[in-house]
């Protein structure tokens, strides 16, 4: 306590009387000196006392990887509306190429003394991406909640859907209408989320009866192009159905299945992953499995808010079970 008074004291140019007197509430002390003593707090890395903790500014950060896939724009919506019954306003934090990255948003964020940051998508679901900017939020002990598939040992609840129910799901809907040579496209190799759907794919296959060999899963960049050149790549080794890790992959698969002049679903049928916005309206309309964003969205909120008002939340992963939803992209095998 005494070091930390001293720093404090030094970093704002005060003794540390005063600053002992901002930190128990007491009285003398100006507007100006009191908000410069719970800077210093914040900018040292100081937890600041449960009493002055509604004093952050009551803001908080909401990173999304992208805004053209429709899923993060609904789990914007979701957050931002419970945020906002909370009395909390979302900074929304977009990542864009060549722009802000995810870590220069974490600094600006601190700069402006948000109450907490919830994180939709992010370098938390990449093995392989730079995790610093997390974990000096962990050290400035400032409230996080992930939302999908955080790599271990983070410290922060996670918010996820099931990716071994979701897989499950669209499988066995699969094997249902006679389908045996099914693939998959997934994300990246470290996709979290994406290592997960394969674990669970060989585990249902196998189940099934089934087999999955390495040559019927292919990895892709979230986008249609990605979906589109795995498409072909597993029309070459005669798949007839095929699962998807989101549903601009899969409408990317319906675009290179047409390409080799093949219908959906006559010749090869399709699952999604996420019912993002619209995919009744695809052509054909998508069959997929939906995430529930309303029910994750308001749990990671709810999380949230635990943290800001000083309760002590678990860094466990609350996990939702989704909905398989039939369109019309899957038919029985010919």
């Amino acid at each position: 306590m005494t070091r930390r008074l001293a720093e404090v004291a030094r970093k704002v140019g005060v003794s540390e009387a005063t600053v002992s007197r901002v930190l128990n509430g007491k009285p003398g002390v100006s507007d100006s000196t009191r908000a410069a003593v719970l800077t210093a707090l914040d900018v040292l890395g100081y937890e600041r006392p449960s009493q002055l903790r509604g004093e952050r500014a009551r803001l908080v950060g909401l990173v999304l990887p992208e805004l053209q896939n429709p899923i993060f724009p609904a789990f914007a919506e979701v957050v931002g509306g419970a945020l906002a019954l909370r009395g909390l306003t979302p900074v929304l934090c977009t990542q864009t190429t060549g722009g802000v990255s995810e870590a220069d948003y974490v600094s600006l964020l601190l700069q402006q003394h948000v109450s907490g940051v919830v994180f939709a998508g992010g370098f938390y679901a990449q093995a392989d991406a730079p995790h610093d900017h997390y974990r000096l939020l962990a050290e400035r002990n400032l409230p996080v909640v992930l939302i999908n598939a955080a790599i271990e040992h983070l410290g922060f609840p996670q918010v996820s859907c099931d990716d071994a129910v979701a897989v499950e799901q669209a499988w066995r809907h699969l094997v249902s209408l006679g389908h045996e040579r099914i693939g998959l496209v997934l994300g990246p190799l470290d996709h979290v989320p994406s290592s997960r759907k394969l674990a669970a794919a060989h585990e249902v296959a196998k189940a099934s009866g089934l087999e999955l060999p390495d040559e019927r899963v292919e990895h892709a960049m979230f986008s249609q192009a990605g979906g589109q050149a795995a498409a072909g790549r597993l029309l070459e080794r005669g798949v007839t159905g095929v699962i998807c890790a989101s549903d601009v992959l899969a409408l990317g698969v319906v675009r290179g299945v047409r390409r080799r002049g093949l219908r959906v679903p006559q010749d090869v049928s399709v699952v999604g992953y996420d019912d993002s916005a619209f995919m009744n309206c695809a052509d054909p309309p998508l069959t997929t499995v939906r995430q529930p964003i309303e029910a994750m969205g308001r749990a990671a909120v709810q999380l949230l808010t635990a943290r800001i008002d000083g309760k002590h939340v678990p860094a466990d992963e609350l996990l939702f079970e989704p909905e398989l939803v039939v369109r019309g992209s899957t038919a029985p095998v010919r």
